[in-house]
C-alpha cells in the first residue's frame, strides 16, 4: 500500500491504548496503522506522542453580547485552536427574533466558511423566541445541526415550561440538548442585593452565583430531561454539587453527560480579587470557584463522572472588561482557552497523576467527538480523518500573550508554566502547524454535518 504521508516511530496514544506504531495517511484519511510503513514524505515522531486531533465542542467566536463582540473571529480563533492541537470546534447559531432557524444557520455558515482553518460544527440555540419556531427543529437537524443549545440564564433563558417544550422537540429528532444550567432567579436576586450593599467589584461575581444553586439547576434539568425521555449534556460544570447530580443520574442509568473547562481546573476564585481590570478579566459564568471545587472537578474527570473538557472560549478585550468595573454584573463574561486546553490538561492532569494518558485523550479528543456526533473525528483508526497531533511531552511553555495567539490582550493563565506542547498539527492530512508556526490557510476548514440517526 502506498501512502502520501507516514508518521513514523511515535508513541500512539488513544482513549484505549498506548503503543508504538507508524501511521499511514492517504489523502485526507488514515489508511493504515502498523510497523515499517514508508512513504516519500515521512515525519519522524520518535520520542513524541501521536494523538488524535483535539475536539472542542464549546467555543464562541465573534459572538455578540450586548454592545460587545468576542474578540476572536472564525479565522483567529480556529488558527489559535490549531496551534494548540485542536482540529475541530463547535460554535453556535443564535437566530434573531424574526429570523428562521435555517436562515440563521445559513448566515452563521456564511460567516464561518470563508475563514475557518480547521473543521467545525454548529449548535443551534433555542431561546425564548424560538419556542414558537420548534416546528423547524427537524429541518435544522436535517441540515446537519444536530445539537441544540438551551440556557437557564441570561436573556436567552428558558423557563421550566419552555425548557420542557424545547427538550421534547429535540428528543423527537434524536438531537442532543446542550444546556447552560444555573438558577437565574436566585442569581438576579443576589446580584441586586450585593449592588444595593455597595458590593460592586468582581470579588462578588462568584458570591452571586452559589455552587449549591448550580447543582440545583443541574438536578432540575436532569429531572426535566428524564421526564421527556431525552439524553442531555451539561455545559461548563464548576462544582461538586453539579458533579454529584450528574453522577447520581448516571448511576441510575440516565443518559447524562457533563463537561468542565480549563479555567475551572487551573484557577481559583482568588483571581477575582486582583486589582483593577485584572480582576475583571476572568469573569465568566458559571464562575471560577474555590480550591475544593477545583479538586472535585479533577476527581470527577478521573472517576468518569465528567466526560469532556471544553473551553467555552469567549474572550473580550481589556477595554471591554473594564466597562463593568463599577458593576460586576455588567462585565462581559468569557475567557480565552482554546489554544492551551490540550496542553494544560496534559501538564496539570497527566503529569501530576490526576489523569492517565488515555483519559487525557478521551476527555479532550475522543469523548467530545463521539458526544457531538463527529463520526470521523477524535480517534486514530483507518477510515477516520487524518486529524493528528504530534505532541512533545517535554516541551516547556510559559503561558502569556506573547506565547499564545488568541486575539486578546490578556490571558487568565499569565505566567503558568506547562510541560508538554503540540509540535505539529495535521488536519485532514495537511500539516497546518509545525514547530509553533501556523502554515494553514483561511477557509480550508469545512462545516461537518452532524445527525444522530
Amino acid at each position: 500500500m502506498s501512502f502520501d504521508l507516514v508518521i513514523k516511530n511515535g508513541t500512539v496514544v488513544t482513549a484505549d491504548a498506548v503503543f508504538w506504531a507508524d501511521i499511514g495517511i492517504q489523502g485526507e484519511s488514515i489508511a493504515a496503522i502498523g510497523q515499517e510503513l514508508n512513504a516519500e514524505n515521512q515525519i519522524n515522531a520518535a520520542g513524541k506522542l501521536v494523538v488524535p486531533g483535539a475536539v472542542d465542542i464549546h467555543v464562541h467566536f465573534q459572538m455578540p453580547i450586548g454592545d460587545f463582540i468576542s474578540s476572536d473571529d472564525f479565522f483567529s480563533g480556529t488558527r489559535a485552536a490549531a496551534l494548540g492541537g485542536t482540529t475541530t470546534i463547535v460554535d453556535f447559531v443564535e437566530p434573531d427574533e424574526d429570523e428562521s432557524m435555517l436562515a440563521a444557520l445559513s448566515k452563521r455558515r456564511a460567516e464561518a466558511d470563508p475563514r475557518v482553518v480547521i473543521d467545525y460544527g454548529l449548535h443551534m440555540t433555542i431561546g425564548p423566541t424560538e419556542i414558537g419556531k420548534l416546528g423547524e427543529v427537524q429541518a435544522v437537524n436535517e441540515a446537519g445541526c444536530g445539537s441544540f443549545k438551551m440556557y437557564m440564564a441570561y436573556g436567552l433563558r428558558l423557563d421550566d415550561g419552555q425548557l420542557l417544550q424545547a427538550l421534547e422537540a429535540v428528543r423527537q429528532v434524536n438531537g442532543l440538548p446542550v444546556v447552560h444550567a444555573e438558577n437565574w432567579d436566585v442569581i438576579c436576586m443576589l446580584i441586586e442585593q450585593n449592588l444595593a450593599q455597595g458590593n460592586r467589584t468582581p470579588h462578588w461575581h462568584p458570591r452571586s452565583r452559589p455552587a449549591r444553586f448550580e447543582g440545583e439547576a443541574v438536578g432540575r434539568l436532569i429531572e426535566l430531561a428524564d421526564y421527556v425521555g431525552t439524553r442531555v449534556h451539561v455545559f461548563h460544570v464548576t462544582c461538586d454539587e453539579a458533579v454529584q447530580a450528574i453522577a447520581r443520574a448516571r448511576r441510575n442509568g440516565k443518559p447524562v453527560t457533563g463537561e468542565t473547562c480549563p479555567q475551572y481546573l487551573l484557577l481559583t476564585q482568588d483571581v477575582y480579587d486582583a486589582p483593577g481590570v485584572r480582576g475583571a478579566w476572568p469573569v465568566c459564568s458559571p464562575p471560577i470557584r474555590g480550591q475544593e471545587a477545583q479538586d472535585a472537578l479533577w476527581r470527577a474527570l478521573s472517576e468518569g463522572n465528567l466526560q469532556v473538557v471544553t473551553t467555552d472560549h469567549c474572550p473580550f478585550t481589556s477595554a471591554d472588561k473594564a466597562t463593568g468595573l463599577g458593576d460586576f454584573s455588567q462585565i462581559p463574561g468569557g475567557v480565552p482557552s482554546v489554544e492551551s486546553r490540550l496542553a494544560a490538561v496534559y501538564s496539570c492532569g497527566v503529569r501530576t497523576g490526576r489523569l492517565t494518558l488515555n483519559q487525557w485523550v478521551d476527555t479532550c479528543c475522543s469523548a467530545p467527538a463521539e458526544l457531538a456526533g463527529f463520526t470521523r473525528k477524535g480517534r486514530i483508526l483507518p477510515g477516520y480523518d487524518a486529524d493528528l497531533v504530534i505532541f512533545d511531552p517535554d516541551q516547556q511553555k510559559t503561558l502569556s500573550t506573547e506565547t499564545l495567539h488568541e486575539n486578546v490582550d490578556w490571558t487568565p493563565y499569565e505566567g503558568i508554566e506547562l510541560v508538554g506542547w503540540p509540535e505539529m498539527t495535521i488536519s485532514r492530512g495537511e500539516i497546518v502547524v509545525k514547530g509553533g508556526q501556523f502554515s494553514g490557510r483561511e477557509g480550508r476548514g469545512r462545516f461537518v454535518a452532524r445527525r444522530f440517526d
